[in-house]
């Protein structure tokens, strides 16, 4: 697996709990455990994005403003190298 797979896997994992963490947070506006694990969660992921995004690019089109186009860049889901 390489450095940019691992990363997404993180990345991914991280996305996920916060949204899931959000969406109970929404029927549950006042769980302050939640809250802080939903916040530690996120101070984990902004730097490990922004270490990605330094390395490999832009993590989605919303993310670079100052080239809209760069995350074309970025090999197609096609053109990886699939291992068996």
């Amino acid at each position: 697996m390489t450095e940019r797979e691992i990363m997404m896997k993180k990345l991914s994992s991280y996305q996920f709990m916060i949204h899931d963490l959000q969406l109970y947070l929404d029927t549950h506006p006042n769980d302050e455990k939640t809250i802080i694990k939903m916040n530690e969660i996120s101070e984990k992921y902004k730097p490990l994005k922004a270490e990605f995004e330094k390395k490999f690019g832009s993590l989605t089109t919303n993310d670079n403003a100052k080239n809209r186009w760069s995350w074309i860049k970025a090999p197609w889901p096609w053109e990886n190298e699939e291992v068996e």
